[in-house]
């Protein structure tokens, strides 16, 4: 698809750039009420917050597209719309994602274009109603900074044919660009997924036909996109999975060559091409591809003979006949370490130099590895597996390749200096530069990775660390927590070619700043790649870019650095990746300058007072069965274990999916057992032996609001304000009836004359893991390296669970009868909520220390907050509880900075001190 030049560049709260280089981008469809019984019933019997599950599950799945539509003839769809995307934009973990209105119904598409965030797609639009009103509401679209998809559809119908395809496409495609002057990129055609093997002669060449005008859209119509829905293409084999899944794989093969970049297909309703059986394959490509005239029959036939069959697994050793380099090869790719040793040696005494072994049949087959994981066919733990061969190989050749460096040493030393006559002069007072002893740089590719000063989060660049060594780059990994000199010093030092930095707190985005600056200052001109969680394009653009004059990308995860670092280090490239990608940030600039935001907010003073409605004199208020502080030291982890949540483990390997589910996904379910069965495998050992420690420490205190402050006292006659927690308030304008909330709405204010309660925990589940990576590391094992830290968040989240269950039924025991399983705990079906500072109801990290000393945290479970205010261990939870029965979790959104003043006094600090703390995101200054 490199041939096509044209890229989409779309937004939610994050951006997401499609590019000719980018992989097949997904749309998901269930939050459809006509593709989705489930999210249909939701709607209609108006349970929106099960609705926002619904789309949740969709944005966790992998879904790089949210397709909303409310085309139901029992439904106000407008309303439904409105309410819906409004309620999405109050969901950060939803709403980073672009959203795509979806409605045959004009006026429900542009009410969804005046609500919603970002940049979106609108579908669709075409031809059916004549010129006149497609160019109406073209210009509509395009005055809302929306992209577009457009139908194959006129006034005649819908086109079923090669021919009707770009006859339509090419009309609305003049139209779009000469006469309402949109946007080519923000173009995207659906030319009709048609079902094949009907038994009707006219639709046998369906797939032909999408495929062919795919081509030639891409091809004749500059910038423009081709998407569609896959699943319409197996229609007739409905109820049979097998043939279903290799139906969809094999025409997104097919159609993803011909151009197709992006649409809506269902992840579990895939088979990975090549694993597809070769006799299913040849017939379902004789059906898409017309190749006979009997290929149906054939297809229906064999149909019958596949229904419900599973896969076998079969132990081949047939590898180990090999040739040497062959079996390396294959070692790397399946992540196979039990005949390393042997095999490298084998390959050590067949080339003339341990170097030569690296650089031949290692490199090899650490290519393939890339090769197969850049294009879809391996997944994130089984390139870590590969990364532990490569390293393991590369450690034995080590003793090696010091020897004969040495010894060439030693050899240019004694040998004499052409500079003297025969039998005149002494080398050894010349210099080793002089004597042509220049130092030599190792690969060429060095890359230097660090977590910068006060973060202590390391698992996302250990993994970008991982994948870039797969595709032969030489890493230079410093840790966490690293001070900008100690990092440029090891830049020059190493003489590396690009530097990384990565953060997942506020506060890292304010010290990349400043590491930029230090480059500057020091007339640096390296590359510098920065990621993590709360990183983003705009953010590099608008405060990291401008400072430093050497090229800053934003790297968006592990599998977009290896294309990025190709281009920073490439000779031939780099230049003009520099220009294009300061080209590209100077513009994001100029358009966030330029922007002007629809007021979606109210005055902070209006939102105070619509603040959540309680009865407070009806209220049931439960005194806590102690006052003061409970320690926890030592938790039994075979307890904490049975509270895991499971499904942002697999997150942390980039395989999508809700466990236990994932382990039916045809395409990632085998590796992801696979995985599964490695993590408790540890775990057991971790268990048996002791090698992790939970402390944990929990906090209940008698409590009241004030406005939006919570105080906090030190005995039920509130004699004493022990401490204060701030809270912020939500400014978004919202309907009839919904309040803006705060944290402090779930407290009984003061001057009610109620006593109310207020619960504080800090716990961890990392203390001992220090040496348990280090072993690891040192035995060159990135896998279990990863592993144990991601063994360790999750204990850390678990114990928060187990011990706000502990903490609802028995020490404030407020729900003293819950019965609730784990899967109904993931859900969050209990009673009360537990929100941490740094989170989208309380951005600010400055709070935890308030909770820290409240809790006496530091000296009672070992956990440290750094200057930057992260946990240390970094497998280490800490909030607030609340037990009201309306208390739930929700999203600041924006606020104004009138509250980011207010919140700044009551705090006593000031407001640049204030809004440094607070995300990058949150605040909007008018």
């Amino acid at each position: 698809m490199n041939k096509y030049n044209s890229t989409l560049e779309l937004s939610g709260l994050e951006p997401l750039i499609v590019t000719p280089e980018s992989n097949f981008v997904n749309v998901g469809e269930r939050t459809n009420v006509t593709g989705s019984k489930r999210f249909a019933r939701l709607i209609l019997e108006e349970k929106f917050d099960e609705a926002l599950e619904v789309a949740r599950d969709q944005v966790d799945g992998g879904a790089q597209i949210l397709d909303v539509n409310m085309d139901e003839g029992m439904l106000d769809g407008k309303e439904a719309m409105v309410k819906f995307l409004n309620l999405i934009a109050a969901e950060p973990d939803i709403s980073r994602i672009p959203i795509m209105i979806d409605s045959s119904k004009w006026e429900i598409i542009e009410a969804g274009l005046k609500c919603v965030q970002g940049k979106c797609v609108v579908n669709s639009i075409s031809l059916k109603e004549g010129e006149e009103v497609f160019i109406a509401h073209a210009k509509k679209v395009k005055r809302y900074g929306a992209a577009v998809i457009v139908m194959a559809f006129d006034e005649e119908g819908q086109a079923d044919s090669y021919e009707r395809r770009i006859e339509i496409c090419k009309r609305s495609y003049d139209i779009l660009v000469n006469v309402v002057k949109f946007p080519k990129n923000d173009i995207i055609f659906d030319p009709n997924i048609f079902p094949v093997a009907t038994g009707i002669e006219e639709h046998n060449n369906n797939a032909v036909d999408f495929f062919k005008a795919t081509k030639w859209i891409r091809e004749h119509l500059p910038g423009a996109h081709v998407s569609g829905g896959v699943s319409n293409v197996s229609f007739s084999f409905r109820g049979n999975n097998p043939v279903r899944e290799a139906m969809h794989s094999a025409f997104l093969y097919h159609a993803i060559q011909n151009g197709m970049d992006m649409g809506i297909v269902n992840p579990t309703m895939l088979e990975i091409y090549d694993d597809i059986p070769k006799d299913l394959l040849e017939r379902v490509e004789d059906v898409l591809l017309n190749r006979r005239p009997d290929s149906t029959e054939r297809l229906l036939d064999f149909a019958e003979t596949v229904k419900g069959e599973g896969k076998k697994q079969v132990k081949d050793d047939a590898w180990r006949k090999e040739s040497v380099e062959k079996r390396l090869e294959h070692a790397l790719v399946k992540g196979i370490i039990e005949f390393i040793d042997e095999d490298t040696e084998e390959a050590r005494q067949k080339y003339i130099s341990p170097l030569k072994v690296i650089e031949g049949p290692l490199m090899d087959g650490m290519n393939v590895v890339g090769d197969l994981f850049g294009s879809g066919k391996m997944f994130l733990p089984q390139v870590v597996k590969s990364a532990r061969v490569m390293k393991k190989a590369v450690a034995y050749l080590l003793p090696y390749l010091e020897k004969e460096k040495e010894e060439k040493r030693q050899a240019k030393l004694t040998r004499p200096n052409p500079s003297f006559p025969s039998g005149e002069g002494d080398n050894s007072t010349l210099s080793e530069t002089e004597r042509g002893i220049i130092p030599e740089r190792e690969t060429g590719r060095k890359i230097l990775l660090a977590t910068v000063k006060g973060d202590v989060h390391d698992i996302g660049k250990n993994i970008v660390g991982v994948v870039l060594a797969c595709n032969n780059y030489d890493i230079i990994d410093m840790g966490v927590m690293v001070p900008a000199d100690k990092i440029l010093d090891k830049a020059i030092e190493e003489n590396v070619d690009v530097i990384g930095l990565s953060g997942l707190i506020t506060p890292s985005l304010d010290e990349m700043v400043h590491v930029a600056k230090e480059m500057e200052r020091r007339k640096m001109k390296l590359p510098l790649m920065v990621g993590g969680a709360t990183t983003s394009r705009i953010h590099t653009a608008v405060k990291i870019d401008p400072v430093y004059s050497g090229p800053v990308v934003h790297v968006l995860d592990a599998s977009k650095s290896v294309p990025v670092a190709g281009e920073l280090i490439s000779g031939d490239r780099k230049a003009n990746y520099k220009t294009q990608v300061k080209s590209e940030y100077a513009k994001l600039r100029e358009d966030h300058a330029n922007r002007k935001e629809i007021k979606h907010y109210i005055p902070y003073s209006r939102a105070l007072g619509n603040r959540l409605k309680v009865n407070w004199e009806e209220k049931e208020y439960v005194k806590p069965s102690f006052i003061g502080n409970k320690v926890f030291k030592n938790f039994d982890l075979n307890i904490i274990r049975e509270y895991i949540d499971w499904t942002p483990f697999f997150q942390t390997w980039m395989l999508k999916g809700k466990y236990p589910r994932i382990f039916e996904n045809e395409t990632i379910g085998k590796e992801a057992k696979k995985l599964f069965d490695d993590a408790n495998k540890m775990l057991d050992e971790v268990i048996e032996k002791n090698l992790l420690q939970a402390n944990g420490v929990v906090g209940l205190y008698p409590a009241n609001s004030v406005g939006d402050d919570i105080e906090v006292y030190t005995e039920e006659t509130r004699n004493e304000v022990k401490t204060v927690f701030h809270c912020l308030r939500q400014q978004g304008k919202k309907g009839t009836g919904i309040p803006n909330l705060s944290l402090a709405d779930f407290i009984a204010p003061k001057d009610s004359g109620k006593i109310d309660y207020v619960g504080g925990f800090a716990v961890t589940g990392g203390l001992g893991i220090e040496p348990l990576v280090e072993k690891y590391e040192k035995d060159h094992d990135d896998y279990n390296s990863i592993m144990i830290k991601a063994i360790a968040d999750r204990l850390a989240e678990a114990f928060a669970e187990a011990m706000h269950a502990i903490v609802r039924k028995e020490l404030w025991g407020y729900a003293k009868n819950e019965t609730l399983d784990n899967e109904s705990l993931i859900k969050e079906s209990y009673q009360g909520i537990r929100p941490a500072p740094g989170y989208p109801a309380c951005p600010d990290h400055t709070e935890k220390p308030i909770l820290f000393d409240l809790l006496n945290a530091q000296e009672e479970t070992g956990i440290i907050l750094t200057e930057s205010m992260a946990m240390y261990p970094a497998s280490s939870v800490s909030g607030l509880y609340f037990m009201h029965e309306e208390a739930k979790y929700f999203g600041l959104g924006k606020i104004e900075k009138d509250q980011v003043q207010d919140y700044a006094k009551r705090k006593g600090m000031t407001l640049e001190e204030t809004e440094k703390w607070l995300s990058p995101n949150l605040t909007y200054d008018v």
